[in-house]
């Protein structure tokens, strides 16, 4: 499978690995526990099980807004077959139209049953994962938002890129003039 994600400027990748410590630190499911290189405060628009030409030239399109401001909104917790702790992102017009761009190009070349379905834009909760794990609950009944940095204000999202879940190999998506 890749994904196609889009990753913070560099003050709000800060902030976020200071939050993956500070879990880690107190026992909690984290992000940090992640060691490999390729684990970047990111957020996920879209995966699919390859980038074919036609995706990756809609993608290179997608790439042009880039950089793009958001705020984030708060902690949120999700409980679909994993846990996860997340700081939320508004989800306004312009952030809602580059996920809807890279959506169309992923759906648009590859087979709808391998499509994930919370990334259908209708159901897209936009967030930076902080936290994860499959057991259940892992996140309720904890004074988690005092064990936290407060989330930046706002920040920038700068670079499209795309993960291979087969090979571990990262590409930049470069955007197209």
């Amino acid at each position: 499978m890749r994904t196609v994600e889009v990753l913070l400027d560099e003050t709000a990748e800060t902030v976020v690995r200071q939050a993956w410590r500070r879990l880690a630190d107190a026992g909690l499911p984290s992000q940090a526990r992640h060691p490999s290189p390729t684990n970047s405060p990111h957020l996920t628009l879209a995966a699919c099980p390859e980038l074919t030409a036609p995706i990756r030239w809609e993608l290179a399109g997608a790439a042009a807004v880039l950089p793009l401001p958001v705020r984030f909104t708060g902690l949120v917790r999700f409980e679909r077959p994993t846990s996860v702790l997340a700081w939320a992102l508004d989800l306004d017009s312009a952030l809602a139209g580059l996920h809807r761009r890279v959506w169309e190009a992923v759906a648009s070349d590859s087979p709808p049953e391998t499509l994930n379905p919370f990334h259908h834009p209708t159901r897209w909760s936009p967030h930076i994962t902080l936290g994860r794990t499959r057991r259940p609950g892992a996140f309720t009944d904890r004074q988690i938002p005092g064990l936290l940095p407060a989330p930046p204000l706002s920040a920038r999202l700068t670079t499209l890129r795309s993960y291979d879940t087969d090979t571990g190999a990262l590409e930049i998506l470069t955007p197209r003039p």
